[in-house]
């Protein structure tokens, strides 16, 4: 039965009421289209089944995350990435629960139908189940988000499992992982090595056996990335992973120019965001020092 049936025997049953009529603006079918648009955990495994790529981006804030919303982006990341590209960290490392909730809450906020997914940041989910489930459930109870994410394959999946038995949905997270930085030296590309693959795919099928409903793979070869994306239900979702994924996630500042802390090879500028606001500031310095801003239009 469609939606809008049912809210028209509803509205019908009430309009016959003792109590008579509720107000019409109660029923509002723009309202119920926009809610019946939200993609959900489970659109994202059709896609995958379609054959629709997922498109994935960061967002930390309001006005930015409604920006996404509106342009149709299907899944937004509140990233521990928060750390480096917001608060200007030099890693994700020292990101805290609280920051993932303001941030998730912020961003829940300009999101009306694509689906958001926040991290848990290091040390949130390691420590023992019981404080992986309560950290999971934090995100969910105040900060909004519909699903979490986490990094690891097979040494995080008991932790995956206990997550999901409490009805939030997980997000895998493999290959190069960078709550992983000092074990792995740095920022490098994970699976190159025979045995090091191996244990990717390993990962990727304790990942989803564990039951996440997606998957993560960061800076792996994109033959290995075909080859995980081909072995699994679950859609795949990569970054500097190559073409074969079932989506792509990138940085949003990364693709704006926004940030200089680093410029890996996976990323694409899709606009010059730094010389735009830049020049709006030089402007807007220069007007104040001349004496020409705020201008007549702009007085009371």
């Amino acid at each position: 039965m469609q939606p809008q049936t049912t809210l028209t025997a509803v509205a019908g049953s009430v309009a016959r009421a003792p109590f008579g009529p509720l107000p019409e603006a109660l029923f509002s079918f723009d309202e119920v289209a926009v809610v019946n648009k939200a993609k959900t955990v489970l659109d994202m495994g059709r896609m995958k089944g379609q054959g629709e790529k997922i498109a994935v981006l960061t967002a930390y804030d309001y006005p930015l995350a409604r920006l996404l919303d509106l342009a149709g982006i299907d899944m937004v990341l509140v990233g521990d990435s928060v750390g480096p590209v917001v608060a200007g960290y030099d890693n994700t490392l020292p990101v805290t629960m609280d920051e993932m909730v303001y941030h998730t809450r912020a961003v829940v906020r300009g999101c009306a139908q694509a689906l958001v997914v926040a991290d848990l940041p290091f040390l949130s989910y390691q420590v023992d189940l019981a404080e992986a489930r309560r950290n999971a459930g934090r995100l969910i109870k105040e900060g909004g988000a519909q699903a979490v994410k986490l990094e690891g394959g097979e040494n995080v999946a008991a932790t995956i499992r206990a997550i999901v038995a409490m009805d939030v949905p997980v997000v895998g997270h493999i290959g190069l992982t960078p709550q992983s930085i000092h074990r792995m030296g740095g920022y490098k590309v994970q699976g190159k090595q025979e045995t090091q693959a191996r244990q990717l795919l390993a990962d990727a099928r304790a990942v989803e056996a564990a039951g996440a409903f997606a998957i993560v793979l960061e800076g792996i070869p994109a033959a290995l990335a075909a080859e995980i994306t081909a072995a699994l239900t679950i859609p795949t979702i990569g970054i500097g992973a190559g073409v074969h994924c079932d989506g792509q996630v990138l940085v949003l500042h990364d693709i704006l120019g926004l940030c200089e802390k680093y410029s890996p090879k996976f990323v694409k500028r899709y606009a010059d965001a730094a010389a735009l606001i830049s020049g709006a500031a030089a402007d807007y310095i220069r007007e104040v020092k001349a004496g020409t801003f705020p201008g007549e239009e702009h007085s009371f």
